[in-house]
């Protein structure tokens, strides 16, 4: 009987490091910039570690958000690129700085720069002047991501299935009216990709507020979000929605410049068919929409 044994993915035979951490070390190392995209195979060849020893490792990367899986493989996650000490975001916040500002001049209101860390979202920066007080948010600060505008509209594009796999069937609640079932998430996160993006939100993340919200996507997906916050029983949201999309759009321009108009950099949205949900998901979601969500 042929027994299979974890080959090494290349013919030059080097013994495997027997530390968990040599093994990760030489993982990490394969990655030579951080642009880099590694498929597996290239990974497992330039660590010249098994492919099995290669994945499994992998796998508990990505979960760790150590490294980023997607279509096209490995790419080095936040964790990675946040040893440096601006968590890899100094970019999105220097092209976001004006507009953040100019948002809140033409408004009043309080503007949130956000990026999706796992099941949350962290707020990169805050501009509200004297009215920021009145919101209960912080730089540096995490809430769950489906209670914000923010976080809605980067969700909006993703695949569901990763999704799925971010909150693991345990979502978190702001306050009583934040989603907390996973099949309405879906359904909201439908409706925002119908709105071309667009999510708002109403006490959710926290009482007296509303917010509307639109993600900076970039040629792989989300990469931050900019949202507008007020007073829940005063704001027209609608009104100031489209500043917000414009924002979001400048900020994409500036930080992919070589890809052109935003239409054509970013990608298309998740497909997700219309008859997956049960009739209690649909029972339960009319039931939350005639409390006030948008």
């Amino acid at each position: 009987m042929t027994v299979l044994t974890d080959a090494p993915a290349t013919s030059d035979k080097r013994d495997v490091p027997p530390s968990m951490v040599e093994r990760m070390t030489l993982i990490l190392d394969a990655f030579d910039g951080r642009a880099a995209r590694l498929t597996l195979e290239e990974v497992a060849c330039r660590s010249r570690l098994p492919r099995s020893t290669v994945h499994r490792i992998l796998d508990s990367l990505v979960k760790l958000n150590w490294v980023e899986h997607a279509s096209f493989g490995y790419r080095l996650g936040r964790r990675a690129l946040g040893i440096g000490g601006d968590g890899g975001h100094a970019e999105v916040r220097e092209a976001a700085a004006p507009l953040l500002h100019e948002l809140h001049l033409q408004t009043g209101m309080v503007v949130h720069l956000s990026v999706l860390d796992g099941h949350e979202i962290v707020y990169l920066d805050k501009v509200g002047g004297r009215l920021a007080s009145s919101i209960p948010s912080r730089v540096g600060g995490r809430i769950p991501a489906q209670s914000s505008a923010c976080g809605k509209a980067m969700l909006a594009w993703l695949d569901p299935e990763r999704v799925d796999a971010l909150f693991e069937g345990n979502l978190g609640r702001s306050t009583e009216r934040t989603i907390d079932d996973l099949g309405i998430l879906h359904l909201e996160l439908n409706r925002i990709r119908q709105r071309r993006g667009l999510a708002f939100e109403r006490e959710e993340s926290a009482r007296g507020v509303a917010c509307v919200g639109s993600a900076v996507r970039g040629p792989e997906g989300p990469v931050a979000a900019v949202s507008l916050c007020g007073d829940s029983r005063t704001v027209q949201l609608e009104r100031v929605a489209p500043l917000v999309v414009d924002a979001t759009r400048e900020i994409a321009r500036t930080l992919y410049p070589e890809l052109g108009t935003p239409r054509r950099a970013v990608p298309p949205a998740p497909v997700v068919p219309a008859d997956t949900w049960s009739p209690e998901a649909r029972s339960r979601l009319l039931s939350v929409q005639s409390g006030g969500w948008i």
